[in-house]
């Protein structure tokens, strides 16, 4: 099950499940506020304790003061953190703050005023990108930015943002709305307090997160805060969703690892009709079909994440990632609540928060369809 671990990632990987077994699940059922954040006092203690165990910035490049250990080892790190409801499943890192790829792409001056500050946790950055008519069709997207001199002008609405306690965020506006998403949208770096932006509506959804509508009513922004060029918005984007949707199935993997390890423990001792449900072949198959996942899912991610280390395209591989492994973990939190019956439903277990944030995780970073229906693209361009 451990595709090309080198024996430094395999103890990686023991260290870091260590820490979540012996720190974060004997008190993950108090860590996180009601809408989802995790408590100061925890974080806190988490995150002293990734810098004491060598874990700090470990995705951060070495120039910038990281530990540039590549993404194969991110990912270990998050599939084993996964395993524990302790943290928020997103914006739950306690292995430093999280560097959005775009802003490695600034100049020397935007990076003193947006990227150090992040990665000295002074600020947070926020990305926005889906619309009310353009979430999985960035081509039809309707917020503009018009050039006006040595400025930017930006008008339009974006909504489902993660933009809790963000400071700026990265916003994905059309430039050219003729050419679309073929080099029509660019990226701008816009800061909360810019005149013109509001956030006047909020969103609760299932996972008990907040996400917000944010507004842009003539903000204007200097040129030399828009990321690259014109045009290069829509990569942007990618960029920083291939390596989320990698992510996501790394996660997924721990997910369905700590399901799989609740549900046969309790179909052993569960006891019915004068045998352990775990006799039952109805109870078998679930967990075998869950088991045989788990394996495909974890060689899935490992060598996506191998060939994103050695510099090559990984967006085919991103799309099947997110694909197999978001619906696998979704399956397994499913079957682990059958499981358990009644007891699966309490909010004293943590079945059932897992299954319902993994539940969002079949919509966020492009839906299980979206995926497809661009596979299937690929899918004709390989079988012609």
């Amino acid at each position: 099950m451990e595709y090309d671990l080198s024996d430094e990632l395999k103890m990686l990987k023991q260290m870091v499940r260590k820490f979540v077994d012996t720190e974060l699940i004997p008190v993950e059922m108090n860590t996180l506020t009601p809408d989802m954040k995790l408590k100061p006092e925890y974080r806190k203690r988490f995150e002293d304790k990734t810098k004491e165990l060598g874990l700090w910035q470990i995705d951060v490049p070495v120039e910038y003061g990281g530990l540039g250990m590549g993404m194969l080892a991110e990912m270990v790190v998050v599939e084993e953190m996964a395993r524990t409801i302790a943290l928020p499943p997103r914006g739950g890192r306690i292995t430093g703050p999280e560097v959005r790829p775009a802003l490695y792409n600034l100049s020397a001056e935007m990076k003193e005023r947006y990227l150090f500050p992040v990665l000295k946790g002074e600020k947070k950055a926020s990305f926005a990108q889906t619309e009310p008519d353009a979430g999985s069709d960035p081509g039809a997207m309707r917020t503009v930015a018009v050039r006006d001199g040595d400025h930017y002008v930006i008008n339009g609405v974006k909504h489902y943002i993660n933009a809790g306690g963000a400071d700026f965020m990265i916003v994905l506006a059309a430039t050219d709305r003729a050419k679309g998403s073929h080099g029509g949208i660019s990226a701008f770096i816009v800061d909360f307090d810019t005149p013109g932006v509001s956030r006047p509506t909020t969103y609760k959804v299932v996972t008990g997160e907040v996400l917000y509508k944010i507004v842009f009513d003539d903000v204007r922004i200097p040129a030399h805060h828009i990321i690259l060029e014109e045009g290069k918005g829509f990569a942007i984007g990618q960029q920083s969703l291939g390596r989320a949707r990698i992510r996501q199935g790394a996660r997924a993997i721990g997910v369905t690892e700590r399901c799989l390890e609740l549900a046969s423990s309790y179909a052993q001792q569960r006891v019915t009709f004068g045998k352990p449900i775990s006799e039952r072949q109805s109870i078998q198959w679930m967990l075998v079909d869950t088991y045989v996942d788990l394996h495909m899912a974890r060689l899935m991610v490992y060598h996506a994440a191998a060939n994103a280390d050695r510099g090559a395209d990984v967006r085919t591989e991103a799309y099947m990632t997110k694909l197999f492994c978001t619906e696998m973990a979704y399956r397994a939190a499913d079957r682990c609540l059958q499981v358990h019956g009644g007891a699966g439903l309490m909010t004293d277990l943590p079945i059932e928060r897992m299954w319902r944030d993994q539940r969002s995780h079949l919509i966020g970073e492009g839906t299980t369809e979206i995926m497809r229906m661009v596979l299937a693209r690929q899918l004709f361009r390989d079988y012609r």
